[in-house]
């Protein structure tokens, strides 16, 4: 008998997966528990109706982040730091701050976790930096690093 899971079921499936399972472990265990239903046309047409949704949804993300990269592309993040005579940072830039100026000066809301940042910028000047905005879609931002005594 065909089901569609509701869950993920360990050794089984994942959810919204097809799978073939036994008439007696469909209707004794799967249904009851409401684990699964059956695989008729009102449930495969549900099925793809939702999977169309998801795909639909994913779409509008990546064109979102698209476009996002290429705001990135023309803008500068100005942060500004406490620097010593000699232009050395006291302390450093992190994901975090960046985050924050973009926010502040762009209205561009981007999660710190997103920024690519191998280690903290301590020099003053301009910095490129990746950002992962979505699933095979990467920004570049222009940070320029302003120090104020």
């Amino acid at each position: 008998m065909k089901v569609i899971l509701k869950e993920n079921i360990k050794g089984v499936g994942k959810k919204d997966q097809i799978i073939n399972a036994s008439d007696g472990y469909a209707r004794n265990y799967l249904f009851p528990k409401n684990l699964a239903v059956e695989a008729n046309n009102a449930n495969m047409s549900k099925l793809k109706a939702k999977n169309d949704s998801a795909q639909y949804k994913k779409d509008q993300e990546k064109e979102e982040a698209k476009q996002i990269a290429e705001k990135l592309k023309k803008i500068t993040i100005k942060v500004e730091v406490r620097a010593g005579e000699n232009g050395k940072i006291f302390g450093g830039v992190s994901s975090k701050e960046i985050a924050e100026n973009l926010e502040a000066q762009h209205k561009i809301k981007i999660d710190k976790k997103k920024i690519n940042l191998k280690e903290t910028i301590k020099t003053l000047g301009f910095h490129n930096v990746e950002i992962k905005l979505y699933e095979g879609v990467i920004g570049t931002a222009k940070i320029d690093v302003i120090g104020k005594n």
